[in-house]
């Protein structure tokens, strides 16, 4: 079939709608869940903890912290690899869980440490659900990185092993992880759906999500950010190459709004896509000495309507009862309303948070 040809309004209108952002709001966080297939966990809470704020982006003031933790107690929503999902999307998990893991380097420390793996397993299923500290180190051979995870045997057991489908996690005990048997976490009976199968019904979930994506991209931890031959081809005018897009999208009326968003969401989680579609670059620069940042520790993508506008330098200040605004980027200058609809925003954020703007000159 012949590719929809799209102007850059479209595309940026299709995909502000597919995440939900625009002025019409979800009613409830398992849906909302449901619809976006995930939300990203990351400890980091300069503002509020990613997960949090996406929800609230979606779903307002009427959005509480607690109902996330609720739905992870009642396993309506279960987080496995940093990523918090449906519990029935775990069914399209299983088939690539046991064909886990693709790449030598851990097969071959699995092979060495057979012994502890059945110590872990073991532990668990007798005193489950516990912490990696409350777990024994029995490894025969220290895992060995460049990063962070350097000779940390018991967290990185427990994370191949809930690659592997082995374990589980089963909540939270403040930040740090639960972990259980698998079988204690996952309903018994879940069904397998094959590869193939599940590769495709999360290609086409992503991409009612997404509205328009890539049908290939950069390959990223988590959930991909392409969805294959799924929907229909499309080109964007002014962007080269070829699109997917989501064919009910198309067509349909845009109402938009001001938000506030995580840097991990999901909106411009695939930065290339941000760049052709929306013109907006951005970079997560917590990771930056201060010196070297633009826009700030934790910078919050602002949306407006159907652009992205600029980005947000601010700061919960929990001990002191501020939301600490330093500096409001503008990547293009605001009019007046739009920069009293971001105001707004950040009022309500901080309302939500149970904090007083305060701006960085007070």
């Amino acid at each position: 079939m012949s590719a929809h040809r799209l102007d850059r309004d479209e595309a940026r209108a299709i995909a502000v709608r597919a995440q939900w952002l625009g002025r019409h709001r979800p009613e409830n966080l398992l849906a909302t869940v449901r619809h976006l297939m995930l939300l990203q966990v990351d400890p980091t809470a300069a503002v509020a903890p990613s997960a949090d704020l996406v929800a609230w982006s979606r779903l307002g003031s009427s959005y509480h912290p607690e109902q996330l933790t609720r739905a992870l107690e009642d396993r309506s929503l279960v987080e496995h690899n940093a990523l918090v999902r449906p519990m029935e999307d775990i069914a399209l998990l299983l088939a690539g869980m046991a064909r886990w893991p693709s790449r030598e380097a851990p097969r071959e420390w699995l092979r060495a440490n057979e012994s502890f793996r059945r110590d872990v397993v073991e532990r668990l299923r007798s005193s489950g659900p516990l912490l990696s500290r409350e777990i024994p180190d029995t490894s025969s051979v220290p895992w060995a990185s460049t990063g962070w995870t350097d000779d940390r045997n018991v967290t990185q057991m427990l994370e191949f092993l809930m690659m592997r489908g082995e374990v589980a996690i089963a909540g939270r005990r403040g930040r740090q992880r639960l972990w259980d048997v698998a079988d204690r976490v996952y309903p018994p009976g879940m069904p397998v759906v094959p590869e193939d199968e599940a590769r495709r019904i999360r290609a086409e979930r992503r991409l009612r999500a997404l509205g328009i994506a890539r049908e290939k991209g950069a390959s990223v931890p988590g959930e991909p950010v392409d969805v294959g031959d799924t929907g229909e081809p499309a080109v964007v005018e002014g962007v080269p190459g070829t699109w997917r897009v989501d064919p009910n999208a198309l067509g349909r009326p845009f109402l938009g709004r001001t938000a506030l968003l995580s840097p991990f969401d999901r909106l411009v989680h695939d930065r290339v896509r941000t760049q052709e579609i929306f013109g907006f670059e951005y970079v997560l620069e917590m990771y930056k000495p201060k010196a070297r940042r633009r826009w700030g520790y934790f910078a919050l993508p602002v949306l407006h309507h159907d652009k992205l506008v600029g980005k947000l330098d601010a700061v919960a200040d929990r001990s002191a009862g501020r939301f600490v605004v330093n500096e409001l980027h503008e990547d293009v200058p605001l009019t007046a309303s739009a920069r009293d609809e971001v105001r707004a925003e950040i009022e309500a954020l901080a309302g939500w948070l149970g904090l007083a703007v305060t701006d960085r000159a007070s």
